[in-house]
């Protein structure tokens, strides 16, 4: 992103659209994604004297809400609730309201915790929620571009660069400064990693109580740091909880919670019955790399120094892209990873409904080679005419075929497209 590019103070968000929709058919609407990712603004847009606004995070609300939920609720017609994860109990007043009357688009909510993955809440709102999705800036949504390569690639457009090509020290300051609206805003790396470190320190003194109860609370930001030397790399919970003395379980247990909080993702392991060799343990990957790499003091110098801590950046940058690109489509989508017990990988590897694939290999590097693609050959061999297309997204600025659905392309497709 050049500098400036966030001068206009108001970036249009494509789950907009999204939102939009589920609110026209839907009683629930869960706008869900992590902190400061600009829930609030979009929310906001939905309220009016008919849906009126409420936050959590004022102190009086928050006790009102906790302290009598459904009298909390009773009366209200509709409403923009924020950071509703703050008063998990309100979820079944809302069942209970939405059960009694129908309307669709009757509450419009934010939460900063993966809500979803509670199975009583998941369990009380089943066929009356819609989730969306938002993660913090996409770089189409800085760009303004449509943002449609994952629908152009899956109904078997050719990748192609459309825009101006990002690459080289350019593409390196997009990845060091991340998506955060704040971060953007500010103008040197000093200030960028300021505001990040306040606000790690306010998901553990805040967000963390609301979800789980934790005996260690000052090991999560230990853990954190531990984590971002792991980006990239397999899920070792034992290696994990021993730098910090913890055990295998517990050590798993938080790195959920920060799963929870949007900090981190983990990507399953793909599998295949027509292939034994596949490595079973997911991947680990931070959301944001503007805070993976505040966490790993890592600036263009460093950068510049060791191109091989920026491939654990780049492989996050281009996993959370690629998060964000299938939040606002109307396909739907699942991630994995492709190793093999000899090494062989493939980053990413997306499906949809229909079982089609499409695999991604990411390299920093500006050559690619035919061996960079052994492990996308053997992904289209093992799945067939599943196979939509193989890319190895790397640091270069031309499209270069390597064979039968397979390309060579620069990073920036992912805006571009």
């Amino acid at each position: 992103m050049k500098t400036g590019l966030l001068a206009k103070s108001y970036v249009d968000r494509k789950a907009r659209s999204v939102v939009e929709t589920a609110l026209a058919d839907t009683r629930v609407v869960l706008i869900s994604g992590p902190r400061q990712a600009g829930k609030t603004t979009l929310a906001r847009q939905f309220s009016d004297a008919n849906r009126p606004y409420i936050t959590l995070d004022d102190a009086g609300t928050l006790n009102a809400a906790r302290s009598d939920p459904t009298g909390f609720i009773r009366g209200i017609d509709r409403a923009v609730i924020d950071e509703v994860q703050r008063a998990p109990d309100l979820m079944l007043a809302i069942k209970e309201s939405v059960d009694r009357y129908e309307d669709p688009g009757r509450f419009l909510l934010t939460g900063s915790a993966n809500l979803a993955t509670v199975p009583a809440i998941a369990d009380s709102l089943a066929g009356r929620m819609a989730v969306v999705s938002l993660l913090p800036f996409a770089q189409s949504e800085l760009h303004s571009t449509p943002g449609q390569m994952l629908d152009a690639l899956f109904a078997g457009d050719e990748p192609t660069t459309r825009s101006e090509v990002v690459f080289g020290e350019e593409l390196m300051n997009v990845v060091l400064k991340g998506g955060y609206p704040e971060v953007l805003r500010r103008s040197t790396p000093a200030r960028r990693t300021a505001w990040l470190e306040d606000y790690v320190s306010l998901i553990f003194d805040r967000d963390v109580r609301d979800i789980a109860n934790i005996d260690q609370l000052d090991r999560l930001p230990r853990l954190l740091n531990v984590l971002a030397e792991h980006s990239g790399q397999l899920v070792n919970h034992s290696s994990f909880g021993a730098a910090l003395g913890l055990s295998s379980v517990t050590a798993q247990k938080y790195v959920a919670i920060l799963e929870r909080l949007f900090l981190v993702r983990t990507i399953a392991p793909w599998s295949n019955n027509r292939l034994s060799r596949l490595v079973k343990t997911p991947k680990l990957h931070f959301v944001d790399t503007g805070l993976l790499a505040s966490l790993r003091d890592d600036d263009l110098e460093t950068l510049r120094r060791d191109k091989t801590r920026f491939g654990a950046l780049l492989e996050s940058f281009v996993v959370s892209e690629l998060l964000k690109l299938a939040s606002w489509s109307d396909r739907r989508f699942s991630f994995s990873h492709y190793r093999t017990k000899d090494q062989d990988e493939v980053d990413v590897v997306i499906e949809d409904r229909r079982g089609r694939i499409i695999g991604i290999e990411v390299k920093a590097s500006a050559t690619v080679k035919s061996e960079d693609f052994k492990g996308l050959r053997q992904l289209q061999e093992a799945v067939g005419d599943r196979f939509v297309r193989g890319l190895v997204l790397h640091d270069h600025d031309r499209v270069t075929a390597f064979g039968e659905k397979l390309h060579a392309a620069p990073l920036s497709i992912l805006w571009s497209m």
